[in-house]
């Protein structure tokens, strides 16, 4: 495995660092922003599937950002792994498939 100099690693980690507290910043927003706003959404009437909408939207809309955030978060990743030069299937030529850890 080569050795990465100290800038392009902290730039590396800089960049996954905002990854994640962006994702988890969407992730409280929808979590709570379902509940700050429901009682808002209720007095509206409005309805998604015979469920009111604030209901559907905290059940089922909150599950499936989660599930796209991680997607999401899965084709970022590779693609600044690959930026910066970080391969699984280089390392895994590199090391035979053993782990090192």
């Amino acid at each position: 495995m080569r050795k990465i100099d100290k800038a392009t690693a902290d730039k590396y980690f800089r960049i996954r660092t905002t990854m994640i507290i962006v994702f988890l910043l969407i992730g409280f927003s929808v979590s709570y922003g379902v509940a700050f706003f429901a009682e808002s959404i209720n007095a509206s009437g409005a309805m998604i599937l015979g469920m009111p909408a604030h209901y559907y939207m905290g059940a089922q809309g909150a599950v499936v950002t989660f599930v796209v955030l991680l997607f999401l978060n899965a084709i970022i990743s590779d693609y600044v792994d690959k930026k910066f030069g970080i391969d699984e299937k280089q390392n895994v030529q590199i090391s035979g498939g053993a782990s090192d850890h």
